[in-house]
């Protein structure tokens, strides 16, 4: 359910920044139609809030040589214990893990990995995924073509909630 404190500036701010987070203050102020100050004031709370998490650049996978994407499917062999919680940590300490949820279905995890090409894959998966202790069976899946990936969160749900 989406938090009640943001206003209808607010949702056109953390659009607008979804959009490019390279706006500056003063583009983005005109953007919102705010004066820069108080635009800026607004942006440091949503920060603060933890509304905007962070800001960063969207590399071209291919461009930087990982052009091989595998969603893996991992079962685990207990799940309310210290030792998932190790397992967690450890996965998503992995620097190839991009995107990690527990989920329900056949497998507790999904991972999408990224990686240059399938040995590099291959090492990924025997020398590291298979090595943690709790892992009891890891199906994966090749990503043929990506067609989407990066998108901006929906933010239509905030509009019907607060007539936006």
């Amino acid at each position: 359910m989406p938090n009640e404190d943001l206003d209808a500036i607010d949702r056109r701010i953390v659009a607008a920044l979804q959009a490019d987070g390279r706006l500056s203050n003063v583009d983005l102020a005109e953007k919102v139609g705010l004066s820069p100050s108080p635009c800026l004031r607004r942006v440091n709370r949503l920060e603060r809030d933890g509304y905007i998490e962070s800001y960063r650049a969207m590399l071209g996978r291919k461009k930087i040589g990982l052009g091989l994407s595998v969603f893996v499917g991992v079962k685990i062999e207990g799940h309310a214990d210290d030792r998932a919680t190790t397992f967690e940590e450890e996965v998503v300490a992995f620097p190839e893990v991009i995107a990690c949820h527990m989920i329900s279905g056949e497998a507790d995890y999904m991972l999408e990995v990224t990686v240059p090409d399938l040995d590099a894959y291959q090492r990924f998966l025997v020398g590291k995924l298979l090595n943690l202790p709790l892992v009891r069976e890891v199906r994966s899946n090749i990503a043929i073509q990506t067609l989407k990936t990066g998108a901006a969160l929906p933010l239509n749900h905030l509009a019907q909630k607060k007539g936006w």
